[in-house]
């Protein structure tokens, strides 16, 4: 440590003692602050910081080693010097056992003085420099860890960026060919409804999947979440299965609704419209037969909500995908050939937002049930 720099605390009830330790020191470019008892000690302690502390051991109130004790509360790093003119065996050995860096008996010269600052000072700068050199390797370790999670997700997301590209190519790739096919004239004139028809429904699934990419980067992002409010579940749900009647009554599906409790929500109504929406649509999709049931209810400090179907089912392998962005169990594609594969990792964003939690039951051939339950205290963070 370089001399001038230093800063020297002398506390001894005796001022002959407190001066000629402080000409010494002074005289040798440190600088020295002095104290008469421990309670001044303390508080210039508080007030400033100290490089070393010379401590005489016998004063009167607070004594030497317990104001050693005190310091190292305040600084363990600090060096501390004990002085004293009744130098003993045990109480050197005490003075050392409660963090002393040194032992100085009374009296000593000034060279003796400078010998003993000049150790512990080292020894203060020897500490500095290790915790010094522990605090770059824990923040060198802390900079790797984040490159490596930034890689980490820059890789997820160029691997998501080329699944995205090949689903946002097929139906762009095949409004293309249409378009060549009937630009080229090979569409008779007969047949031009048809193709149009075939083109409104390429340019509709486009459509969809980037309105279906963009609602979930949001509620990824946490973005345009928007101001919470009171959100009236079961008014959500009532108009959600309104909107879905005229696709369920076409097939002879029983769209049934099950309201047991009428809990409110601090969130976004559009999220829960586009939760119900993205349940109902798949289960209506993949119902050939039978019913589908949502229900709303409060258990204990959540709200419960399920639907459920008779549907064709998910087997166990898919059921550990279904959440995977763009995919599609092979059933799901026999049985509707379009659909964008986004509307279950939705859900599950909406959930994640709600701090709530979603379980599916599943059976190849016999239906499935989506049970979501979201704390009633959960709510959503404004974006």
């Amino acid at each position: 440590m370089e001399r001038g720099v230093a800063k020297i605390l002398v506390v001894d009830d005796e001022i002959g003692m407190r001066e000629g330790c402080r000409r010494a020191l002074t005289s040798q470019g440190f600088q020295v602050s002095t104290a008469e008892h421990g309670v001044e000690a303390l508080r210039k302690l508080r007030e400033e910081d100290y490089d070393l502390v010379l401590l005489d051991a016998m004063m009167p109130g607070m004594s030497g080693l317990e104001i050693l004790e005190r310091i190292h509360e305040h600084d363990p790093d600090i060096i501390s010097v004990m002085i004293t003119g009744y130098a003993t065996v045990d109480l050197a050995a005490q003075a050392m056992k409660q963090g002393a860096h040194d032992f100085l008996p009374k009296p000593f010269t000034s060279d003796e003085l400078l010998t003993v600052v000049l150790s512990g000072l080292e020894e203060r700068q020897r500490r500095l420099d290790a915790a010094r050199e522990e605090k770059e390797a824990e923040e060198s370790l802390q900079l790797e860890r984040t490159r490596q999670e930034r890689d980490k997700m820059e890789a997820i997301a160029s691997r998501f960026m080329l699944v995205v590209v090949h689903e946002l190519r097929n139906p762009a790739g095949v409004l293309k060919n249409y378009l060549q096919i009937m630009r080229a004239g090979y569409v008779d004139a007969d047949e031009y409804d048809e193709y149009l028809e075939k083109l409104d429904l390429r340019a509709g699934q486009l459509l969809s999947m980037l309105d279906d990419l963009l609602e979930l980067a949001n509620l990824k992002g946490r973005h345009g979440l928007g101001k919470p409010r009171p959100v009236h579940l079961a008014d959500v749900l009532q108009t959600m299965v309104q909107r879905f009647r005229p696709e369920a009554e076409p097939k002879g599906l029983d769209l049934e609704v099950d309201i047991q409790a009428r809990p409110t929500l601090s969130g976004q109504g559009a999220h829960f419209e586009s939760l119900w929406a993205n349940l109902l649509e798949n289960a209506i999709h993949y119902t050939e037969r039978g019913q589908v049931r949502v229900s709303l209810a409060e258990e204990g400090d959540d709200v419960v909500t399920a639907v459920a179907d008779s549907g064709i089912g998910i087997s166990t392998e898919d059921l550990t995908r279904i959440f995977q962005e763009f995919y599609r169990a092979e059933g799901a594609k026999e049985q509707v050939s379009l659909g964008t594969g986004l509307g279950l990792p939705i859900v599950n964003q909406i959930v994640e937002v709600y701090h709530g939690t979603i379980r599916v039951d599943s059976t190849l051939g016999e239906g499935s049930t989506f049970v979501v339950r979201l704390p009633k205290g959960g709510g959503v963070v404004a974006g």
